[in-house]
């Protein structure tokens, strides 16, 4: 397992929520030095810690393990992207205010779905 690949990852994700080490420490109740390590692979994780990481992040576990995932999903968002592009103004914002309710609802209800697919 390349735990090095795993922290810069967990460091890339971090970084493009606007969180800083010591929040995403904080959220995962462990210490800023012990996040530091763990993205920098001088300390290896626990399970727990890794899940927990990947719930506060709100990624997949898998998206962690394999840059494949990241790939993926930068395929996806492009897609995305030239979808809204073929789209009015308008339709824009009515698919926006559709997404940001669907996430508001996901973040209020994830905990009552069944197996908790917030970490997976």
């Amino acid at each position: 397992m390349d735990y090095y690949a795993i922290g810069q990852r967990i460091r890339k994700i971090r970084k493009a929520r606007g969180l800083s080490q010591e929040k995403l420490a904080e959220m995962v109740d462990i210490s800023t030095t012990h996040m530091s390590h763990i993205e920098t692979a001088n300390t290896k994780m626990s399970l727990p810690t890794f899940v927990k990481i990947a719930s506060a992040l709100e990624v997949r576990t898998d998206e962690l393990l394999y840059e494949d995932n990241l790939k993926s999903r930068s395929i996806s968002m492009a897609f995305i992207g030239e979808l809204l592009d073929s789209c009015t103004i308008q339709q824009v914002r009515i698919i926006e205010d559709i997404v940001r309710a669907t996430r508001e609802s996901l973040n209020k209800n994830l905990h009552t779905l069944p197996g908790n697919l917030k970490s997976k």
